[in-house]
């Protein structure tokens, strides 16, 4: 059996591997050179935990974590203005919570392909898709962009590129029917500076501000790590806007103090800068193709389980076709994968719309009630009530 799967990811890398150990052909086609480099900061927990175990890729995630003390808020001046305890936390979502880079998740997920017997998956890097089709025969069909116009055939279809996948926009439609915007813009880069690495060491801090956060956490070299999001009206759609992106940062988050001034200041010409969004859709799969990740099902970075659910999705999809044989069994898993899947997808959902409702305050009273409530984690009962609105779930 034949894969061709779209998107070299984190859910189109899980996915690629467990084809690849099923016996499948894979080509992973990414549109990307190589591995992405850019990215934020994600907290790993619920059911990535379960699935990374199951399959054997939880060490590697493990080695790469970074372990914060807290999560820090402060004003224009660097003054702390209230905290999360993060072991706190940790114990809520199950005592099992990883702090991990989307780069290095994916690299990690890279480096389990090891696992497989040598040739069952290709990645092709800088693949660009021409078209994708579903043939009537139960098969599917890729076309990658150049000279010689080559079209892969295969017996499934994963588009795992993301919230702009172009696999959804070849098979479903166009992406205005399925992207649903939350009002904001999110930035991410990695920069060098030894006195801001030294200075913020094992502590996330974020600024306590009204309608934009800027948040920064150091790495293990020299580096830092800067996270950005702000209310934007244009944000209602994804299309591109007519500034530059660090231009664009520059201009909102102008006035937040010196750290910020200084990040801004270390911003690259072209960070990572996207629209923050959910992917709805009636259905995930159509013939031969399916969608897993954020093309099918993005929860937005506010409900802080992306990296969780695309290595739980991929895993969970992988397996499922495993064992298929015939398009008859192609079809009955990809429908099986939708029935058992979407029910975790929905809630973390709902999670993220609860959060993008309260994560940039819209005027002083909302912030000053988000102090309220982070002061008050402490307290038996409050601290479950707040877990709850991050995980999307009950805490024990």
């Amino acid at each position: 059996m034949k894969a061709i799967v779209v998107g070299a990811g984190i859910a189109g890398l899980v996915t690629a591997r467990q084809l690849g150990l099923a016996g499948w052909d894979v080509a992973l086609l990414e549109k990307s050179d190589g591995p992405r480099p850019d990215g934020y900061m994600m907290d790993f927990f619920g059911p990535g935990v379960d699935a990374a175990e199951r399959i054997g890729l939880y060490p590697r995630l493990a080695a790469a974590a970074y372990r914060p003390d807290a999560v820090e808020y402060v004003d224009t001046r660097g003054r702390r203005t209230c905290s999360l305890d993060y072991g706190q936390f940790s114990r809520l979502a199950g005592g099992n919570v990883l702090s991990l880079l989307r780069p290095d998740m994916e690299r990690a997920a890279l480096a389990a392909l090891a696992d497989v017997p040598a040739g069952r998956v290709r990645i092709r890097y800088g693949a660009r898709l021409a078209g994708a089709w579903n043939d009537d025969d139960g098969g599917v069909r890729a076309a990658v962009v150049g000279p010689t116009g080559e079209v892969l055939t295969g017996d499934v279809l994963v588009g795992a590129d993301g919230i702009h996948s172009e696999v959804r926009a070849r098979i479903f439609g166009p992406e205005r029917d399925y992207l649903h915007p939350l009002g904001m813009r999110a930035a991410a880069f990695i920069a060098e500076d030894p006195k801001l690495a030294s200075r913020f060491r094992n502590r996330f801090v974020l600024t306590d501000s009204i309608g934009r956060m800027a948040g920064i956490y150091s790495l293990r070299t020299d580096q830092v790590a800067a996270f950005l999001v702000y209310r934007d009206a244009g944000s209602t759609d994804s299309g591109p806007l007519a500034t530059s992106a660090r231009e664009r940062l520059r201009n909102e988050f102008d006035g937040l103090g010196s750290t910020v001034d200084r990040l801004l200041e270390l911003c690259p010409e072209y960070p990572y800068d996207d629209v923050v969004a959910q992917t709805i859709m009636p259905v995930w799969h159509r013939g031969a193709t399916v969608l897993v990740g954020d093309a099918g099902g993005a929860v937005s970075l506010l409900a802080g389980q992306g990296g969780s659910l695309a290595i739980a999705g991929g895993a969970l999809l992988g397996d499922l076709l495993g064992p298929a044989s015939s398009p008859d069994g192609v079809s009955a898993a990809l429908g099986v994968f939708e029935e058992r899947w979407r029910p975790q997808v929905e809630a973390a959902q709902k999670a993220g719309r609860r959060a993008a409702r309260s994560f940039l305050p819209a005027n002083r009273v909302q912030r000053l009630a988000r102090r309220w409530v982070i002061r008050a984690t402490h307290l038996p009962g409050v601290d479950r009530l707040v877990a709850r609105q991050i995980l999307g779930q009950t805490v024990k």
